[in-house]
């Protein structure tokens, strides 16, 4: 504990006792409960999940509870929580072309198979305040088609089918990084630069893709494909030897695609950013491809002339939590520190003045 004077530990439990206090707030009004959170709070909530890196929504809601809607606060109180939990297996991959979508769009192709499903979203909104949910009575039961179950192939494999689409080479053995457990070292490989995107700032990431598009990484892709919905996550214990399916989660899935002119060895063809996040995190996924891609720059050849390109700049600044942890501690007492370079400032400007009065003193 960083004590600076006498009697903090009794300070810092007055302060948690009114944070309690205002986080309450009036007593007259009945007390947000985790359920109605978790209920009506649900793009919070799949955020917090996203970049706390930690899949159960109940927790979430109780940490957007109790930091008082802070949602960077909310993934620290996760992120906090996750370090406790033992590690009892490794997932397998989940296979996302059997989602059972709920929403999906291209922005590449009009007619796609399975057709466009537009889902849960404010695409379509006027974006004017709704009054009547002031009102706070219940709303209108709303019919809606329900999505056929069948999986829907990928847009992209119609530009697969056409050899028009980069292919990525992968080992199914290869061994997969985990930057929970170890540090991101650079160069960094696609797995370890996917992983920490996937937990990073949706700002952050928002911000960097966005200057991507405005000529800071020359970066004008296509909505190949947007999708969300439920996926089934699956594993082999060691003891059974075959796979099970242990539960669903929702998740976002996009896939950008960019064309590249080619070069002395490869054909021109469209590249492809990618991200994927916890929930319905539309945004976050979007902006995710975009920097996924601008981080392709090196391995397709290219010159690293923007930030977005820059992997280092781009992993080592990406994650809230380490980043409020950073600034905030500005607000610890640095007395000793300031008081150093206080009486460094003073003897500075002290020796300057004594040289511009001998100095005009010699003029004279």
């Amino acid at each position: 504990m960083y004590v600076a004077v006498k009697g903090g530990e009794k300070a810092i439990d007055n302060a948690h006792c009114l944070m309690a206090e205002e986080r309450r707030g009036d007593t007259n009004i009945p007390e947000m409960t985790v359920s109605q959170i978790l209920q009506q709070m649900r793009l919070a909530v799949d955020r917090v999940m996203s970049e706390g890196s930690l899949y159960d929504p109940a927790l979430a809601a109780l940490a957007i509870k109790q930091s008082r809607g802070d949602l960077v606060e909310a993934v620290f109180l996760l992120r906090a929580y996750r370090t406790t939990l033992p590690r009892f297996g490794i997932s397998n991959p989940i296979d996302t072309s059997a989602m059972h979508v709920r929403r999906r769009i291209s922005a590449t192709f009009k007619d796609i198979p399975g057709g466009q499903i537009l889902g849960p979203t404010f695409d379509y909104t006027h974006r004017l305040l709704d009054f009547t949910l002031a009102a706070e009575s219940e709303p209108r039961p709303v019919q809606t088609d329900i999505p056929d179950e069948a999986p829907m192939p990928r847009v992209m494999d119609i530009l697969s089918a056409e050899g028009l689409l980069e292919q990525k080479e992968t080992d199914g053995e290869a061994n997969v990084g985990d930057i929970t457990r170890d540090p991101v070292t650079f160069p960094a490989e696609r797995d370890i630069r996917l992983q920490n995107l996937a937990r990073g700032d949706e700002g952050f990431l928002l911000a960097l893709g966005y200057s991507s598009q405005r000529g800071f990484g020359d970066s004008h892709p296509f909505a190949g494909e947007i999708r969300m919905g439920d996926v089934a996550v699956s594993m082999t214990p060691e003891e059974l030897g075959f796979e099970i399916e242990i539960g669903d989660i929702t998740i976002s899935e996009c896939e950008m695609v960019t064309s590249f002119t080619g070069s002395k060895t490869e054909l021109p063809k469209f590249t492809r950013g990618y991200g994927l996040s916890f929930g319905y995190c539309e945004r976050k996924v979007m902006a995710m491809a975009l920097v996924d891609r601008s981080l392709q720059t090196r391995e397709l050849g290219g010159d690293i002339v923007a930030p977005s390109q820059d992997e280092e700049f781009v992993l080592s600044h990406s994650d809230n939590v380490e980043a409020q942890g950073f600034v905030q501690h500005l607000k610890l007492p640095h007395y000793v520190d300031f008081q150093a370079d206080l009486i460094m400032m003073r003897s500075m400007r002290e020796e300057i003045l004594k040289q511009t009065k001998a100095d005009k003193k010699e003029a004279a």
